[in-house]
């Protein structure tokens, strides 16, 4: 009999619910948005209706749990949000009140780490026992897999790739810190980077600037994608700052953590494919040459779908329902 599982995808802007079996085959999905405006009560309400709705509509096929990713830290086993910044949430148990909503089994995840389940059982890793997977959209997250375990670390922590030090006395970091490989080459900071280099040179920005319809509030990081598409200069330069601060976070983790393969995914990487290749380059110039005997840097595959499938697969994982063979 097959096993299925509800994944959820929580954002700061949408849910995404989904129906995914053992094999990660997704069957139905549904997206709502997050009205941020209302309460935590409120939004997980919204999340219980939707999967309400998923199992109506799929009346014959029966989930054994529901995993649910969300930006943010968790604490192990509870499900207690400590504190999501896309939410506003601080200790919000989502596990225990989604449960007592949905009558099934609940378990929460950090949304990058469950990509990297995805990633890892469905996607680019299916078959590798030592991983990394680097998400890189607004901001920059990860899941390390080693010797066949997704690490956790002592709190729960392990994978926070966007928050070491790439540069000392570097840019403020969204955390407290200063230089984070997130800070110089996640979303925000590409955004916050093109911005001011506009506001500095309107001149050397003008194909951002028209391209975001001349409001330079509105230039964001898909603006520079595209404008290096039409060989700007400036974008250009931005993206070579962009590669130079991901070949260095990754070298190093490569060389502390020494995986068969680096996967990069997130939107970000999805918007311009080219870095992958150019940040492989990087790393293979400057990491240890024994990390690069057997490493290799490709793209995810899952693309959109890593949330919702890694989500359902960390659910089944921890139900202890399935056994998966790499």
């Amino acid at each position: 009999m097959q096993e299925w599982a509800i994944g959820v995808d929580l954002g700061g802007t949408k849910i995404e619910v989904a129906l995914v079996n053992a094999d990660g085959q997704l069957l139905d999905r549904l997206r709502v948005p997050t009205e941020s405006s209302h309460n935590s009560n409120k939004i997980i309400e919204d999340i219980a209706n939707a999967i309400h709705q998923l199992f109506r509509k799929h009346s014959d096929t029966t989930p054994s749990i529901i995993g649910i990713g969300v930006a943010g830290q968790i604490e192990k086993n509870t499900g207690n949000i400590i504190f999501s910044p896309n939410l506003g949430w601080h200790h919000v148990n989502l596990q225990e009140q989604l449960t007592n909503k949905v009558n099934l089994p609940v378990v929460v995840c950090n949304d990058v780490k469950a990509a990297a389940w995805g990633e890892w059982l469905y996607g680019a890793g299916m078959h590798y026992q030592d991983l990394v997977c680097i998400f890189v959209g607004t901001g920059i997250g990860g899941g390390i897999v080693c010797n066949g375990k997704m690490l956790e670390g002592c709190g729960n922590t392990a994978g926070e790739i966007g928050h070491i030090t790439i540069q000392l006395n570097g840019p403020l970091c969204h955390c407290g810190n200063k230089g984070c490989l997130e800070a110089l080459a996640g979303g925000w900071a590409i955004e916050r980077d093109a911005q001011r280099a506009v506001q500095n040179n309107m001149d050397h920005g003008k194909m951002l600037l028209e391209i975001a319809g001349g409001d330079i509030t509105a230039i964001t990081g898909a603006t520079v994608a595209a404008a290096m598409q039409k060989r700007d200069k400036l974008a250009i330069q931005l993206l070579d700052n962009v590669v130079e601060a991901l070949t260095a976070g990754i070298t190093s983790v490569v060389n502390l953590i020494g995986p068969c393969r680096v996967i990069l995914g997130g939107g970000v990487i999805e918007g311009i494919l080219q870095l992958v290749e150019r940040v492989a380059k990087g790393v293979k110039k400057n990491a240890l040459k024994a990390a690069m005997v057997s490493v290799d840097i490709v793209p995810a595959k899952l693309h959109n779908d890593s949330g919702v499938i890694g989500a359902a697969a960390f659910a089944l994982h921890q139900h202890k329902t399935v056994i998966y063979d790499h």
